[in-house]
């Protein structure tokens, strides 16, 4: 079956990107191997989505996204796609199944945020676990809260968490941050801040909800116990970009490069959301990186509608 735009992953910016084309006319699919709506549905509760005056949960947010999607046409294939062709005007998307002739491509991957791997990460997440302190801040408000990490975004999530937080524990492996002194220093002045050095968390405890992180000191050699209300974790972010990694210009840390109209370095080819260089990575910029996409190859499309070679 042809296409005319194929959307690799459903997340807020695959399904905001299939909207846009589909609403423009365009035939659309969008592959996902996993769950419709990426890392999103993990998260309880959302107070930051613009025009819902109740706080939602992610999976209300993608149910009303895939909903919307559905009702322009837009066909979801739940398939691993397994190979991608990118160049010129024969491009192609290939899965375990079969392969599909396509026009444009919009990468809607996402990333991940590299987890601790200790006990209770898992079973909390979305109950006490953080990886986002924007989104999930302001549920915190007078309350105490760990942040596990000493780079630059880190220490500066940790900052915007004293917002909210009656009080701050930045954990760090360290005996020193690798934030940029500017950072550092601003962090230290903090007073609802307190720095907990040499320090790694080895389980996650709670009912329901977070209560206590068990902590090693690497110097001392004890091991404790710390009561919060919730932990942030922020020791890296990782794009999911295994499928085109070779294909497509990225940053030094693996982050798709794109210009403003979200086209990659290759033509018809666009990325989108979490997977692409950018400052912010919350839905509503993700829902913004996807219709950008959608209509700048949905221009491109009709710009050169004479050369495909993949006719419909």
């Amino acid at each position: 079956m042809n296409y005319d735009v194929a959307i690799i992953g459903a997340g807020p910016a695959g399904i905001s990107a299939a909207i846009y084309a589909a609403r423009g006319g365009l035939k659309t699919v969008v592959f996902e191997k996993g769950l419709v709506g990426g890392q999103i549905v993990l998260t309880t509760e959302v107070e930051n989505y613009p025009g819902f005056e109740e706080t939602l949960s992610g999976f209300d947010i993608i149910d009303k996204m895939k909903k919307q999607a559905d009702k322009f046409g837009v066909d979801f294939r739940e398939e691993e796609v397994t190979e991608l062709q990118l160049e010129g005007f024969g491009k192609s998307v290939k899965t375990a199944k079969t392969e599909y002739p396509v026009k444009a491509i919009i990468l809607a991957t996402g990333a991940q945020s590299q987890k601790l791997n200790v006990p209770g990460e898992e079973k909390y997440t979305g109950r006490g676990v953080s990886y986002c302190a924007t989104c999930d801040g302001a549920l915190y408000r007078d309350k105490v809260v760990a942040m596990i990490g000493g780079g630059d975004s880190a220490v500066e999530e940790a900052m915007f968490l004293t917002k909210f937080a009656k009080k701050v524990y930045l954990i760090h492996r360290r005996d020193q941050l690798r934030a940029v002194k500017i950072i550092q220093d601003r962090a230290f002045k903090n007073e609802k801040m307190e720095f907990v050095w040499d320090t790694i968390v080895q389980e996650i405890q709670g009912g329901d909800f977070v209560e206590k992180l068990v902590v090693y000191n690497k110097k001392t050699k004890e091991t404790s116990e710390l009561k919060v209300d919730g932990v942030f974790i922020y020791i890296g972010v990782i794009p999911n970009n295994e499928l085109f990694k070779d294909k497509i210009k990225l940053d030094e840390r693996g982050f798709v490069l794109t210009d403003e109209t979200m086209q990659t370095n290759i033509e018809g080819v666009y990325a989108a959301g979490d997977v692409v260089h950018k400052v912010l990575r919350q839905v509503v910029t993700a829902a913004a990186d996807g219709a950008i996409a959608a209509f700048s190859a949905e221009k491109w499309i009709e710009e050169n509608k004479e050369k495909f070679t993949n006719k419909q």
